[in-house]
């Protein structure tokens, strides 16, 4: 049987090197699309045998490009997203809207077999943020261009590679406080990163077509419960301190003058809202696909990085040479 040819835009990231593994393994073919194949091609060719990957180098916007690849595809995944807004047209209404709405329209020109984009939990509670809108308005774009499209929203993804638990625990390890935006009470439901991809591979090996599919982990967790299980996991102990709204405005306006912001203010008016199922939707559990991995037990195997001592922070040897645990 010929193997499917899988196009994927946001390869480099933590979800698609995960993902491309995955399909490699399992005969298919994969074609990477990257900004700067200089930069991201040592990380992409890593991930498979010759002969399953390959890396071109286009600009999102290169639509004569873009189409001699879609010609070769079968199925185009979008992965492709930003946290905050950059110069040079990286804005949401472009990545989130304008972008995908392009590759819903070449998949169905070319007759794709599936088109599956990645977009996020929670946005249609958040009419009031930027990003929010960006990825509502990506989605209908995404739904009417190409009907049979599958739009999965996650809530946290998080892994080794993540920029969420590995930032919050530099932070954490280095702040002798840290701020608490409204008391710590947003819920989230993170998702482990394997369990993202199994459910896109999933999709693709089952043929399943659902316009919408929410993607949440095994556990409920506060913002609070977050930090706190992370102090633990690291050994650390912080104060958590309450930020009233018009300080926590005034120190988001300050980060967004970073090249890479700590918080921005349309990401403070995301964390009014909970992260979780909104039940208007199927979800990974109810399509078969249960996710396994809970929070404190996946961290656990890469949190050592932020310990004292490093990996030889939790044993040490005793007289006999026996192994015993450490406290504290």
């Amino acid at each position: 049987m010929k193997a499917k040819n899988c196009l994927i835009f946001g390869g480099s990231g933590q979800i698609g090197r995960n993902l491309i593994r995955k399909l490699t393994k399992s005969n298919y073919k994969v074609t990477v699309v990257t900004r700067n194949i200089h930069q991201k091609s040592y990380i992409i060719k890593t991930q498979a045998n010759a002969g399953y990957i390959d890396i071109v180098e286009a600009k999102i916007f290169e639509e004569n490009k873009l189409r001699e690849l879609f010609e070769k595809a079968d199925i185009c995944i979008n992965l492709i997203g930003i946290l905050f807004e950059q110069k040079k047209g990286n804005t949401f209404k472009n990545i989130h809207t304008i972008f995908p709405s392009i590759l819903a329209k070449l998949s169905k020109e070319y007759s794709l077999k599936h088109f599956i984009h990645l977009s996020a939990l929670g946005i249609s509670e958040a009419k009031d943020s930027y990003y929010a809108k960006s990825k509502l308005e990506g989605e209908n774009e995404v739904l009417k261009n190409f009907p049979l499209a599958t739009i999965l929203r996650p809530s946290i993804v998080y892994s080794v590679d993540d920029n969420f638990t590995t930032n919050f625990m530099t932070l954490l390890n280095r702040l002798p406080f840290f701020p608490l935006y409204y008391n710590g009470n947003t819920k989230f439901t993170p998702i482990h990163c394997s369990d993202l991809t199994d459910v896109i591979f999933y999709i693709i090996s089952e043929n399943i077509y659902s316009k919408i599919i929410e993607c949440v982990g095994p556990e409920e967790i506060t913002f609070k419960e977050i930090l706190q299980r992370l102090l633990k996991l690291i050994n650390k102990k912080r104060i958590l301190l309450p930020f009233p709204l018009p300080i926590a405005n005034m120190s988001a306006r300050l980060f967004e003058k970073m090249p890479n912001p700590i918080l921005t203010r349309d990401q403070l008016v995301l964390l009014k809202y909970n992260n979780v199922l909104s039940g208007k939707y199927k979800s990974n559990f109810e399509i078969g696909m249960p996710s396994k991995r809970y929070f404190d037990n996946e961290v656990k195997k890469y949190c050592y990085m932020w310990r004292d001592g490093g990996q030889f922070s939790t044993e040490k040897y005793t007289s006999n040479n026996s192994l015993e645990k450490k406290i504290g």
